[in-house]
């Protein structure tokens, strides 16, 4: 079997971004402004540029409706007399490469001002010293520690998001009635569930596809590490090579073994389906019980927010019982860019308490603020309480010398295509050894 190239991550920017809106350019401000009057030459315009997968749109035109983050970016434009320029992805000279790879090439050589950065990519640049240090901004004493463990790399906090995204089950509370089944807590709890529901003849009881599987390995692999107390010490020695991300994997990549032998995922489908497209059918069709996602899934009518049963979204099963699953992107800085001292304080604005509240009121997401609390939909409350409790695991964490969300989701295919657990467990060792010396 030929092993990929793991280095190469393409799996954050279609996934890990999916809870964020697109973003239109906001109005530069030049309302009540006389076209024949020109300004007054020593008055230089303060602009910052923003680099992110944002549509582009005409930057003169009055944006009547802004979505969640423009919002905030108003807030920082007004306050600090700055304009805002969106720079995007999704012009046409970078439609053959990936987010992230123009993402890494704009940074090394300081195009841009801000960057929206997928975990993979903050580890890289915050490696190679183009990150600015923001611990010392107002708005970062006010972040959850999840925040700061996932984006501290050699105890530099390198990034700042606007939200949290929470992956978890999403599971038909109706069909689990019928059939006298508690939603289930450790992964015993779970293959019993699989069991009743195929025995009933339910053939598939869990719609999958290719890039969140990996879900049910981190919620297995890490449930110790970010609830036992003693989540530096833990790292560090994965850093070192001491303890092996082998070790770690190996319980959940044999419970998605046990899944596939027993016929509860139809791994040969998943492999090849996009995420929501090929198992929201038949879950909506209550053919299908048990699948899994992102928090904003359950806010949005064309995934899973308008369901014809009650739904619930729960975490994954664990050692520790149902377990939030979380990744983790945000917002940097460059340190060498042009316009840092201004664009480190428009993210002191963008992420203050004042605007996330705004933003997470606006999209009914999880902050990143411990101060910000924003009221979530019936179905979401069992996931969300698990995260108020401090209960999860993390899916991406940049102080990890090995990238996690990327390099799992790859190996988990490598097991859907036919791979034995210790032939993943061997891709593990030799990526961890790759990183030693890093």
């Amino acid at each position: 079997m030929r092993e990929p190239n793991y280095k190469k991550v393409r799996r954050w920017a279609a996934a890990c971004l999916a809870g964020l809106m697109l973003l239109p350019l906001a109005s530069c401000g030049k309302n009540g402004s006389s076209p024949n009057v020109l300004p007054p030459k020593d008055e230089e315009e303060r602009v910052v540029n923003l680099f992110s997968p944002m549509e582009k749109t005409d930057p003169d035109a009055e944006n009547v409706a802004r979505n969640a983050c423009d919002l905030t970016i108003a807030m920082a434009e007004k306050e600090l007399g700055v304009t805002m320029v969106y720079r995007t992805y999704t012009a046409e000279s970078y439609q053959d490469k990936t987010y992230d790879e123009v993402t890494l090439d704009r940074a090394r050589n300081d195009m841009d001002d801000i960057y929206l950065l997928n975990p993979d990519t903050i580890l890289a640049l915050a490696a190679e010293g183009k990150l600015m240090d923001l611990s010392g901004l107002e708005s970062a004493k006010n972040l959850r520690e999840i925040i700061r463990t996932a984006n501290t790399v050699d105890g530099k906090l390198v990034a700042i998001p606007q939200e949290v995204v929470a992956y978890g089950l999403f599971v038909n509370q109706d069909m689990f009635d019928q059939y006298d089944l508690e939603l289930p807590q450790t992964p015993e709890e779970f293959l019993e569930c699989c069991r009743v529901f195929q025995e009933n003849g339910i053939e598939t009881p869990i719609g999958a596809n290719r890039w969140w599987l990996e879900t049910f390995v981190f919620a297995q692999a890490y449930a110790d590490l970010y609830n036992g107390g003693n989540t530096e010490a833990e790292i560090a020695a994965l850093n070192s090579g001491e303890a092996r991300y082998s070790d770690y994997m190996r319980p959940g990549f044999a419970f998605l073994k046990e899944l596939i032998d027993r016929g509860y995922i139809d791994a040969e489908k998943a492999s090849v389906s996009e995420a929501i497209e090929a198992e929201r059918p038949d879950f909506l069709a209550q053919k299908t019980p048990i699948v899994m996602a992102y928090w904003g899934a359950a806010n949005t009518d064309t995934a899973y927010g308008k369901t014809d049963f009650e739904m619930k979204v729960i975490g994954f099963p664990s050692s520790l019982g149902a377990m939030p699953v979380i990744s983790v992107t945000g917002f940097g800085v460059g340190a060498g860019s042009e316009h840092r001292e201004d664009a480190a304080k428009v993210l002191e604005i963008i992420t203050s308490d004042e605007a996330l509240q705004v933003y997470s009121e606006t999209n009914r997401v999880i902050s990143p603020s411990k101060n910000v609390k924003v009221d979530c939909v019936p179905a979401l409350t069992p996931l969300n309480d698990r995260i108020e409790e401090g209960v999860y695991v993390l899916g991406s964490n940049a102080g990890m010398k090995l990238e996690q969300w990327g390099n799992t989701c790859l190996i988990v295919r490598e097991l859907l295509n036919g791979a034995t657990v210790d032939a993943c467990m061997a891709i593990f060792d030799e990526l961890q050894d790759a990183t030693q010396g890093q």
